[in-house]
C-alpha cells in the first residue's frame, strides 16, 4: 500500500511538472482611449474559464498555455470588446497593453456621433480592412464602393451615386476636403486617388441624407479618418500594376505620431489587354505623410500633405473592332499616326491645431492648400476601313470582311492646359452638453482658376470633310476659349445632435448650411435633419432612420465650361431636396451574425445643368435650364456567409429623368419651312442606371483558414446614351449591360507572431501572396461609341469602345 501511495504521489508531481512546464504569462495594462485606467476590466482566454479582472491601476496578469494558439478577449463596461490572437513560447512572459474604445451605445457617444453608422439614413457600412484583398483594378476605398453603388467602367477610380455623377461626390480626409484632377477624358490617364486605404483607420460613406457638418454636394459623402499609430508599423505591396509602401510610429509617450504613404501605379499591362493596341507609357506616384504632435491632453497640432505626379504617353497603332448581330456584322479597322502626352500633377497641404479647454469643449482651426497642374496634348489622326463581315457559316471567309464599305480620318487634335489653386481657412467646435452634442464650423475658400482650351477634330470619308459643306472647310468640333478669375466662396453649418432618453430610443440630427460665392452673389440655405428610432421593448435589433432636407451645390470649374468651352460665371448652384427612409436589422443565422439595410428615396432637382458623358469627362452645358427627378431603393446584407469570413450583397433599383427646359424638336415641312414644335419632356439622366447589383464574397479551405478566396461580382444595366449632336432628347438609347466577375486567391505565407523563436520572422506580422484573375468570364463590357458616318454608302454606325479582357495579376502583401 505505501508502494502504491508513493507511485501515486509521484505521478501527482510529474503531471504538476509538465503541467507548469507548459504555460506562460500575459501582463500589461488596461486603459480607455484617453489613458484612463480601468478598473474591473476582464481579461479571458476565449472558450474557457480562465481570467483575471485588472486592479486599480488597470493592472492584470494571467497564466496561459503555451505552445498553440489561444485568442485573449479584453473587456468592460461601456467599451469594445478587443481581442488578441497569441502564441507563446513555454515559460515566456510578455507585456501586452490595450487600449480600449467606448461604446457606442452609450447614451453620451450616440449623441456625440450624430446617429453615425447603422443609425443614419443613408450611411453604408465599410470595413477598410477588406480593401487590400478585393480583387479590383482600381482596388483600394474606391473599388470597395463600386461594390455596393454599381459602376460601367474598372479603369476609373470614380462612381456614380443614386443617379449623381462625379462632380456631386464629397472627399475628406481628417476634415480637409480633397479635390481631383479635372482635365481627364478618361480612364487610362487617371493617376491614383488622394484616399490611400493603407493609412486609413475609419470610413464613413453616405449615399444621400447626410448631415449638415458636411458639404455642399448632392450625392455622397466619403469621409476617411486615418490612423493615430501608437507604434512602429507598415506596410509593403507589389503588384504587376504597381506597388506601395507605408509606414506608420509613433514616440513612446506617444505625443508624436506619424504616417508615411509612398504609392507608384502603372496601367501599362492592363491597358496592353484594350482593343486599341500600341506603345502605352503611364505612370503614376504619389506621396503622403501626416504628423501629429500632441504638445498636452488640451492642445495637438496635425500636418498633412500629399503630392501626386501624374503621366500618361500614348503612341497608337492600330485597333481592330467588330459589332452588329448575328446575320449582320462589321469590323472597323483603324490604322493611327501620331501620340498623346499628359501630364497632371497636384499638390495638397493642410495644417490643424485642436484644443480642448475642457472636456466638453473642443475647438478645431484648419488652413489647407490645393493647386493643380494639368496639360493635355494630343495629336492624332486614324485611318479607317470599314467592311461587313461574312455571317454564313458554310462560306470559307466566315467571319472576314466580304465587303469594304468605306474608308476616311478622324484627326483629333488637343493643346489644353489648366491651373487650379484653392486655399481654405476654416474653423471647427464641438460641445458636450451630454444629452445635445453640438457643432459648428464656417469655412472661407479662395479659387483662382487659370483656363486655356485649344481643341477640335476633322473627319473626311472618301475625300469629303464632314460636315460637308461645298464652299467651306468645317472641323467636326472646334473648341478654342480662354478663361482666368477668382472669387471667394463662405460656407457654415450648425447642427444639433441629441436624444431624448434611453428608454424612447429616439436619436435627432437638426442642422443648418449657409453658403455664398462673391462670383455669382447667390446665397444658398441648406436645412438638413436626421431621425433614428430603436424600439426598447422588441427582441429583434432594428433601427428605422429617416432623413431629408436641402441639398445644393455651388458651381466649379467643371460646370461653368459649355460644350464649345465657355465658362460661365454666373452659373448659379444645382439644387435638390432628399427625402429617405429604411432600417438597419441586425440578427443571427446559424450562429453567425448578419446585418441587412433597407433604404428607399426620393430626390427632386431644379436648376440641374444638363451634361454628357466622355468616357470619364463630363461636358457640361453650362446653364442651369433642366429640372429632375430620382428615385430608388437598395437592399444590402452583411454577414458570415461562411463563419469567420466577412461577405457582402447590395441591391439597387433606380429611375433617374431629367427635363431640359429650352429643348425643342423642330418638325420641317416638304418646302422646307418650320411645320411643328415638339418638346420632349422628361429623358434618362447620364447615369440612369436602373439595376444593379454587386457582391463581395469570401471563403477559405476547410480547417486551412489561411488559404483564402476573393469573388468581386457586379451587374449593372446599361446607361443612356446617343449620337453626338449635343441635344440631350435623343440620348435615349442604352449601352449593353455591364457584366464583370473578378477572383482572386490568396495564401498566408507568414505570421509572425507564431515564428517568436525567430527576431526576423517575429518581425513580420503577416505575408500574403495572391493570384487574381480580372474580367474572369472574359466579358467585352462596352464603355461608350465611336460614330461613323460613311460618306460613300451614306450609313451612320454606332462602333463600340470596349474596356478591358481578361487578365492575370499577381500580389504580395506585407505587414510589419
Amino acid at each position: 500500500m505505501p508502494l502504491k501511495q508513493h507511485g501515486f504521489t509521484a505521478i501527482l508531481l510529474f503531471t504538476a511538472l509538465f503541467v507548469h512546464a507548459q504555460t506562460a504569462t500575459i501582463r500589461g495594462t488596461v486603459k480607455d482611449d484617453r489613458k484612463t485606467a480601468l478598473e474591473l476590466a476582464g481579461v479571458a482566454i476565449e472558450g474557457t474559464s480562465t481570467g483575471v479582472n485588472t486592479d486599480a491601476k488597470g493592472n492584470y496578469t494571467l497564466t496561459v498555455p503555451a505552445g498553440k494558439e489561444i485568442i485573449v478577449v479584453f473587456s468592460a463596461v461601456s467599451h469594445e470588446t478587443q481581442k488578441k490572437t497569441l502564441t507563446l513560447l513555454e515559460g515566456e512572459t510578455r507585456q501586452l497593453d490595450i487600449r480600449l474604445k467606448k461604446n457606442a451605445n452609450t447614451l453620451e457617444e450616440v449623441v456625440k456621433k450624430g446617429t453615425r453608422g447603422e443609425g443614419e439614413a443613408g450611411n453604408v457600412y465599410m470595413d477598410v480592412s477588406k480593401a487590400g484583398y478585393i480583387p479590383s483594378t482600381i482596388g483600394g476605398i474606391e473599388g470597395m464602393i463600386k461594390t455596393y453603388v454599381g459602376t460601367n467602367n474598372e479603369l476609373t477610380s470614380q462612381y456614380n451615386v443614386r443617379g449623381g455623377n462625379y462632380d456631386e461626390n464629397l472627399v475628406y480626409v481628417n476634415d480637409f476636403e480633397i479635390y481631383r484632377p479635372f482635365l481627364t477624358r478618361s480612364g487610362q490617364q487617371e493617376g491614383l486617388s488622394f484616399v490611400n486605404s493603407d493609412l486609413a483607420q475609419g470610413v464613413n460613406f453616405s449615399v444621400g441624407g447626410f448631415q449638415a457638418k458636411y458639404g455642399d454636394k448632392m450625392s455622397s459623402v466619403l469621409d476617411v479618418t486615418y490612423k493615430h499609430p501608437k507604434k512602429f508599423g507598415g506596410r509593403v505591396m507589389a503588384s504587376m500594376l504597381g506597388a506601395s509602401l507605408s509606414l506608420e510610429g509613433a514616440t513612446k509617450n506617444e505625443k508624436l505620431t506619424y504616417l508615411v504613404g509612398v504609392r507608384q501605379k502603372s496601367n501599362q499591362y492592363l491597358l496592353k489587354s484594350q482593343p486599341t493596341k500600341g506603345v502605352y507609357n503611364p505612370s503614376f506616384t504619389d506621396a503622403q505623410a501626416l504628423v501629429n504632435y500632441r504638445f498636452s491632453s488640451k492642445w495637438e497640432v496635425e500636418f498633412i500633405a500629399n503630392y501626386a505626379r501624374n503621366r500618361f504617353n500614348f503612341i497608337p497603332e492600330e485597333s481592330t473592332s467588330s459589332f452588329g448581330v448575328v446575320n449582320k456584322a462589321y469590323q472597323l479597322r483603324v490604322f493611327y499616326d501620331g501620340a498623346e502626352i499628359d501630364q497632371f500633377d497636384s499638390r495638397f497641404g493642410g495644417i490643424s491645431t485642436t484644443f480642448r479647454p475642457n472636456e466638453k469643449l473642443k475647438l478645431k482651426l484648419l488652413a489647407s492648400g490645393f493647386q493643380t497642374n494639368e496639360r493635355e496634348a494630343y495629336d492624332i489622326s486614324g485611318e479607317y476601313l470599314l467592311g461587313e463581315l461574312e455571317t454564313d457559316l458554310g462560306k470559307e471567309n466566315f467571319g472576314q470582311v466580304k465587303t469594304y464599305l468605306g474608308t476616311g480620318i478622324i484627326h483629333n487634335y488637343a493643346r489644353n492646359y489648366l491651373q487650379v489653386n484653392v486655399g481654405n481657412l476654416a474653423h471647427r467646435g464641438s460641445y458636450d452638453a451630454r444629452k445635445h452634442f453640438i457643432q459648428w464650423g464656417v469655412d472661407a475658400n479662395v479659387v483662382n482658376i487659370s483656363d486655356k482650351l485649344h481643341e477640335w477634330e476633322r473627319r473626311d470619308s472618301a475625300g469629303f470633310t464632314q460636315p460637308y459643306q461645298p464652299d467651306n472647310l468645317e472641323l467636326t468640333k472646334f473648341y478654342a476659349s480662354t478663361s482666368d478669375f477668382n472669387y471667394v466662396r463662405y460656407s457654415g453649418f450648425v447642427q444639433d445632435n441629441f436624444r431624448f432618453n434611453d428608454s424612447l430610443g429616439l436619436t435627432v440630427s437638426v442642422g443648418a448650411r449657409f453658403n455664398y460665392s462673391t462670383l455669382n452673389s447667390e446665397l444658398l440655405v441648406s436645412p438638413r435633419a436626421q431621425f433614428s428610432y430603436k424600439p426598447h421593448n422588441w427582441k429583434r435589433d432594428m433601427v428605422f432612420k429617416l432623413a431629408g432636407g436641402l441639398y445644393q451645390q455651388p458651381p466649379f470649374y467643371r460646370e461653368m465650361r459649355d460644350l464649345n468651352g465657355k465658362v460661365n460665371t454666373a452659373l448659379l448652384a444645382q439644387k435638390s431636396y432628399h427625402i429617405l427612409g429604411g432600417l438597419d436589422y441586425n440578427f443571427k443565422g446559424w450562429n453567425r451574425p448578419f446585418k441587412v439595410t433597407a433604404e428607399v428615396y426620393y430626390k427632386g432637382l431644379w436648376d440641374v445643368v444638363p451634361y454628357e458623358y466622355d468616357n470619364v469627362r463630363i461636358r457640361y452645358f453650362g446653364k442651369n435650364d433642366a429640372k429632375g427627378y430620382v428615385y430608388g431603393g437598395e437592399v444590402r446584407l452583411y454577414g458570415d456567409i461562411v463563419k469567420d469570413a466577412t461577405s457582402w450583397v447590395s441591391i439597387g433599383v433606380m429611375k433617374a429623368m431629367e427635363d431640359v427646359t429650352d429643348d425643342k424638336i423642330v418638325y420641317k415641312g416638304a418646302n422646307g419651312a418650320d411645320s411643328a414644335t415638339f418638346t420632349p419632356g422628361y429623358v434618362p439622366r447620364p447615369t440612369d442606371q436602373r439595376f444593379m447589383i454587386g457582391m463581395y464574397f469570401e471563403d477559405y479551405l476547410p480547417k486551412w483558414k489561411n488559404y483564402k478566396m476573393h469573388l468581386n461580382l457586379l451587374y449593372a444595366t446599361g446607361l443612356p446614351f446617343g449620337p453626338p449632336d449635343n441635344n440631350r432628347y435623343g440620348d435615349t438609347l442604352r449601352l449593353p449591360d455591364y457584366k464583370r466577375v473578378d477572383i482572386g486567391f490568396s495564401a498566408l505565407l507568414l505570421k509572425g507572431e507564431k515564428h517568436q523563436d525567430s527576431k526576423l520572422l517575429s518581425s513580420f506580422k503577416n505575408i500574403w501572396l495572391s493570384l487574381e484573375v480580372f474580367n474572369l468570364l472574359g466579358i467585352q463590357n462596352t464603355l461608350s461609341y465611336t460614330w461613323i458616318q460613311d460618306q460613300t454608302s451614306g450609313g451612320t454606325y454606332a462602333v463600340p469602345n470596349r474596356l478591358t479582357s481578361r487578365l492575370l495579376n499577381v500580389k504580395l502583401i506585407v505587414d510589419f
